[in-house]
């Protein structure tokens, strides 16, 4: 199943759809504008909350929460690295491999490749794509390319 994410150019915070690969709205995401700790929330098709990353306010390096239901699901963390950004995500078997600053990298579950996450370069507004050809939890790959893409944008 892939998923394809085209984010707005000119909106007052970040929301955007999420497509799936028939071109059906799948997901919707939205950010808090101003808000602290910076928050996303990831809606399912029918507006139904089914995620919520959260940063953590006091952490010498930017780390997010992932909630669902309520508890801490996991949680990704930037890592301090002097060439390229690195990513730990605790709480969860999934890991991150390849080159996230070009956004292009692999999402490993327990040293498994399961799904891949890519950008389409110029385009009006950022685009990306998950392939996620093991079926895995669509919603937490979501998360984590959110986040990813965040915190580069932030740098």
């Amino acid at each position: 199943m892939k998923l394809y994410i085209k984010q707005k150019v000119f909106s007052i915070g970040e929301r955007f759809t999420v497509k799936d690969e028939f071109g059906n709205d799948r997901y919707f995401v939205e950010g808090e504008w101003l808000s602290i700790p910076k928050k996303f929330r990831i809606l399912d098709a029918q507006n139904q909350e089914v995620l919520l990353l959260e940063s953590k306010f006091f952490s010498f390096m930017p780390a997010y929460q992932i909630i669902r239901n309520g508890e801490v699901a996991a949680e990704i963390v930037k890592e301090f690295s002097f060439f390229r950004p690195k990513y730990r995500i605790d709480g969860s078997p999934f890991s991150v491999e390849g080159d996230v600053f070009t956004h292009d990298y692999t999402i490993l579950r327990d040293g498994t490749p399961v799904a891949s996450i890519s950008k389409e370069w110029f385009t009006w507004g950022d685009s990306y794509m998950i392939d996620n050809y093991k079926g895995e939890d669509e919603e937490m790959l979501l998360a984590i390319l959110i986040v990813i893409d965040f915190v580069l944008s932030r740098d």
